[in-house]
């Protein structure tokens, strides 16, 4: 008995070998950053950013590759289907991380179970915008309108189920009014309108508007965030604009397949870290309208879950679905 105990013993050590010394040495061979949208985006343009610095700190290098579609699930399913050994990332944002997973009639994927968080990247507030010529003073001004006329004022946003489509609904759930949500195909086409006055307000992300905020050619109300963006200081939040306790985010983080090691984690991390305290990093990050904004597996974790509760409550409320 005690010579099977030990054999046993001894079999289940070999088995374990390679696996340690796996972690032990990675990384051995180059990693992919799978970013889950089209190329020329923040998104993108952050990962490629960062992915020299993170290279250097690995020992490796970081190849960035991009797989757009169905509001990042294609990426991140390519990613979840992957080996979980910490070779293969996924760089996307709120939805694909978390808020698709309520708003989605089907996914093909659990952000929660088969995804483990490494760190959020960079945050960025909304912003909501007008025409230069906007006859609407302040946030307060278009509270005021709306509730005398329900239905007079229009916001476009990027498009049905983005974060700026529910950060518009927040905006008429908690002011108490009824603007009507028109959705376009991107954040784009929707600052375009509203900068040439085509439609009164636009819920914009911040790439998008501020050069015209800057040049004078766009007004903006306020940012969605709690504290003032580091990118428009001089523009209000929402909330310290009479809408208490209104707060939207829009974020980028990494993460990898359920089942990588923790160890093989704690080193992307620490990867990911070192890229975003690099001053080239933080200068180009901030450019693109964002600013750095690393935690620990266990920070990104809870951020992800706050969000699917938080616009999970939203999608119940409007009963708003995707396929």
């Amino acid at each position: 008995m005690k010579k099977m105990i030990m054999t046993a013993l001894a079999t289940a050590t070999v088995l374990a070998l390679p696996a340690a010394q796996a972690q032990g040495d990675f990384p051995n061979r180059p990693l992919r950053l799978v970013v889950s949208f089209p190329p020329g985006g923040s998104t993108d343009l952050i990962a490629r950013v960062m992915a020299p610095v993170m290279s250097k700190q690995l020992g490796q290098q970081v190849v960035v590759e991009n797989k757009g579609g169905a509001g990042g699930n294609i990426g991140v399913e390519s990613v979840v289907r992957s080996a979980p050994d910490g070779y293969t990332m996924v760089f996307s944002g709120a939805g694909a991380l978390g808020i698709n997973s309520v708003l989605y009639r089907t996914m093909p994927f659990d952000p929660v179970k088969d995804l483990i968080p490494v760190s959020m990247v960079a945050s960025s507030p909304f912003v909501l915008v007008g025409p230069a010529n906007s006859p609407y003073k302040d946030v307060k001004a278009l509270l005021a309108a709306a509730k005398a006329e329900p239905g007079k004022l229009s916001i476009g946003h990027g498009g049905l189920g983005t974060v700026m489509h529910l950060a518009s609904e927040l905006f008429n759930q908690i002011g108490d009014v009824k603007t009507v949500l028109v959705p376009y195909k991107g954040t784009g086409p929707a600052t375009t309108d509203a900068l040439a006055g085509q439609i009164p307000l636009a819920m914009s992300d911040t790439p998008s508007a501020m050069a015209y905020i800057k040049e004078g050619r766009m007004k903006a109300f306020a940012v969605t965030t709690r504290e003032r963006s580091s990118s428009l200081p001089d523009v209000p939040t929402l909330d310290e604009s009479g809408m208490k306790g209104y707060e939207a985010m829009g974020w980028f983080g990494i993460a990898v397949p359920a089942g990588t090691p923790e160890p093989v984690v704690k080193r992307l991390n620490a990867a990911i870290r070192a890229a975003l305290s690099d001053p080239g990093v933080i200068e180009r990050v901030r450019a693109a309208g964002a600013d750095p904004a690393p935690t620990s597996p266990e920070e990104f974790r809870k951020i992800i879950a706050t969000d699917i509760s938080k616009w999970g409550d939203i999608v119940r409320r409007t009963g708003l679905k995707l396929d």
